[in-house]
Protein backbone atom coordinates (compact mmCIF):
# COMPACT_ATOMS: atom_id res chain seq x y z
CA UNK A 1 0.00 0.00 0.00
CA UNK A 2 1.18 3.27 -0.83
CA UNK A 3 2.65 5.31 2.23
CA UNK A 4 0.09 8.35 1.66
CA UNK A 5 -2.56 6.06 1.24
CA UNK A 6 -1.89 4.28 4.47
CA UNK A 7 -1.67 7.86 6.02
CA UNK A 8 -4.87 8.55 5.31
CA UNK A 9 -7.09 5.05 6.25
CA UNK A 10 -5.24 4.81 9.54
CA UNK A 11 -6.54 8.68 9.64
CA UNK A 12 -9.69 8.18 9.39
CA UNK A 13 -9.69 4.93 11.28
CA UNK A 14 -8.29 6.40 14.27
CA UNK A 15 -11.27 9.56 13.52
CA UNK A 16 -14.13 6.72 14.36
CA UNK A 17 -11.56 5.75 17.34
CA UNK A 18 -12.97 8.47 18.66
CA UNK A 19 -16.30 7.54 18.73
CA UNK A 20 -15.44 4.32 20.72
CA UNK A 21 -15.16 5.53 24.37
CA UNK A 22 -18.06 7.70 24.06
CA UNK A 23 -20.57 5.12 22.34
CA UNK A 24 -18.77 2.47 25.11
CA UNK A 25 -19.51 4.83 27.96
CA UNK A 26 -23.32 5.39 27.03
CA UNK A 27 -23.83 1.53 27.05
CA UNK A 28 -21.95 1.32 30.29
CA UNK A 29 -23.73 3.33 32.00
CA UNK A 30 -26.29 0.55 31.34
CA UNK A 31 -24.55 -2.63 32.09
CA UNK A 32 -21.55 -1.04 34.75
CA UNK A 33 -18.70 -0.99 32.91
CA UNK A 34 -17.63 -4.49 32.27
CA UNK A 35 -20.27 -5.37 30.63
CA UNK A 36 -19.79 -2.51 27.78
CA UNK A 37 -16.43 -3.78 27.42
CA UNK A 38 -17.51 -7.55 26.69
CA UNK A 39 -20.61 -6.57 24.60
CA UNK A 40 -17.98 -4.33 22.10
CA UNK A 41 -15.54 -7.29 22.02
CA UNK A 42 -18.09 -9.66 21.32
CA UNK A 43 -20.03 -7.43 18.61
CA UNK A 44 -16.76 -6.87 17.17
CA UNK A 45 -15.25 -10.39 17.31
CA UNK A 46 -18.61 -11.66 15.35
CA UNK A 47 -18.13 -8.86 13.02
CA UNK A 48 -14.65 -9.76 12.06
CA UNK A 49 -15.52 -13.27 11.83
CA UNK A 50 -18.08 -12.47 9.22
CA UNK A 51 -15.59 -10.22 7.36
CA UNK A 52 -13.12 -13.14 7.53
CA UNK A 53 -15.77 -15.31 6.61
CA UNK A 54 -17.01 -13.59 3.41
CA UNK A 55 -13.19 -12.69 2.72
CA UNK A 56 -12.19 -16.34 2.65
CA UNK A 57 -9.36 -15.49 4.52
CA UNK A 58 -10.21 -18.22 7.72
CA UNK A 59 -8.08 -20.57 6.11
CA UNK A 60 -5.30 -18.01 7.47
CA UNK A 61 -6.05 -18.87 10.87
CA UNK A 62 -3.85 -22.17 11.18
CA UNK A 63 -0.77 -19.85 11.08
CA UNK A 64 -1.62 -18.63 14.63
CA UNK A 65 0.14 -21.48 16.12
CA UNK A 66 3.55 -20.52 14.37
CA UNK A 67 3.76 -17.71 16.88
CA UNK A 68 4.45 -17.44 20.58
CA UNK A 69 1.85 -17.06 23.28
CA UNK A 70 2.41 -13.72 24.25
CA UNK A 71 1.80 -12.83 20.41
CA UNK A 72 -1.88 -14.51 20.69
CA UNK A 73 -2.92 -13.13 24.56
CA UNK A 74 -1.66 -9.57 24.51
CA UNK A 75 -3.21 -7.83 21.85
CA UNK A 76 -6.70 -9.34 22.70
CA UNK A 77 -5.82 -8.21 26.61
CA UNK A 78 -4.53 -5.01 25.73
CA UNK A 79 -7.42 -3.86 23.50
CA UNK A 80 -9.59 -5.21 25.66
CA UNK A 81 -7.92 -3.01 29.21
CA UNK A 82 -7.91 -0.25 26.22
CA UNK A 83 -12.12 -0.11 25.82
CA UNK A 84 -12.70 -0.35 29.29
CA UNK A 85 -10.43 2.32 30.57
CA UNK A 86 -11.64 4.28 27.98
CA UNK A 87 -15.41 4.01 28.87
CA UNK A 88 -14.66 4.74 32.04
CA UNK A 89 -12.37 7.83 31.83
CA UNK A 90 -14.68 9.30 29.22
CA UNK A 91 -16.83 11.00 31.50
CA UNK A 92 -14.04 12.45 33.32
CA UNK A 93 -11.41 13.82 30.72
CA UNK A 94 -14.21 13.96 27.50
CA UNK A 95 -13.42 12.24 24.17
CA UNK A 96 -11.07 14.51 23.21
CA UNK A 97 -9.19 13.73 26.42
CA UNK A 98 -9.08 10.25 26.15
CA UNK A 99 -7.69 10.28 22.45
CA UNK A 100 -5.49 12.84 23.09
CA UNK A 101 -3.74 10.85 26.20
CA UNK A 102 -4.03 7.55 23.98
CA UNK A 103 -2.46 8.80 21.69
CA UNK A 104 0.18 10.39 23.82
CA UNK A 105 0.78 6.92 25.26
CA UNK A 106 1.06 5.45 21.75
CA UNK A 107 3.93 7.23 20.91
CA UNK A 108 5.89 7.32 23.83
CA UNK A 109 5.41 3.38 23.95
CA UNK A 110 6.25 2.95 20.36
CA UNK A 111 8.91 5.08 20.18
CA UNK A 112 10.44 3.01 23.26
CA UNK A 113 9.97 -0.13 21.08
CA UNK A 114 11.18 0.96 18.00
CA UNK A 115 14.88 1.66 19.77
CA UNK A 116 14.54 -1.85 21.49
CA UNK A 117 13.93 -3.43 18.23
CA UNK A 118 11.17 -5.58 19.96
CA UNK A 119 8.26 -7.43 18.74
CA UNK A 120 9.54 -8.72 15.40
CA UNK A 121 10.55 -5.11 14.63
CA UNK A 122 13.53 -2.82 13.57
CA UNK A 123 15.71 -0.93 15.51
CA UNK A 124 15.09 2.73 14.73
CA UNK A 125 17.05 5.75 16.98
CA UNK A 126 15.36 8.37 18.59
CA UNK A 127 16.31 11.51 17.01
CA UNK A 128 15.75 14.82 18.61
CA UNK A 129 12.90 15.64 16.06
CA UNK A 130 11.41 12.57 17.76
CA UNK A 131 11.66 13.92 21.15
CA UNK A 132 10.26 17.33 19.83
CA UNK A 133 7.32 15.35 18.48
CA UNK A 134 6.67 14.01 22.25
CA UNK A 135 6.89 16.79 23.99
CA UNK A 136 4.41 18.86 21.82
CA UNK A 137 1.85 15.73 21.94
CA UNK A 138 2.37 16.00 25.16
CA UNK A 139 1.57 19.95 25.75
CA UNK A 140 -1.03 19.39 23.62
CA UNK A 141 -2.65 16.66 25.42
CA UNK A 142 -2.61 18.91 28.69
CA UNK A 143 -4.39 21.74 26.96
CA UNK A 144 -6.89 19.53 25.56
CA UNK A 145 -7.75 18.14 29.72
CA UNK A 146 -6.78 21.00 31.52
Amino acid sequence: MDRGVAVIVTAIAGGFIALQPPLNAVLGRATEGLGAAFISFLIGTLALALILGLSGGASSLGGATEVSWYYLVGGGLLGAMYVYVSLVTVAAIGAGGVVAATITGQLVISLAIDRMGILGLHEAGITPTKILGVVLLLGGTYLVVR
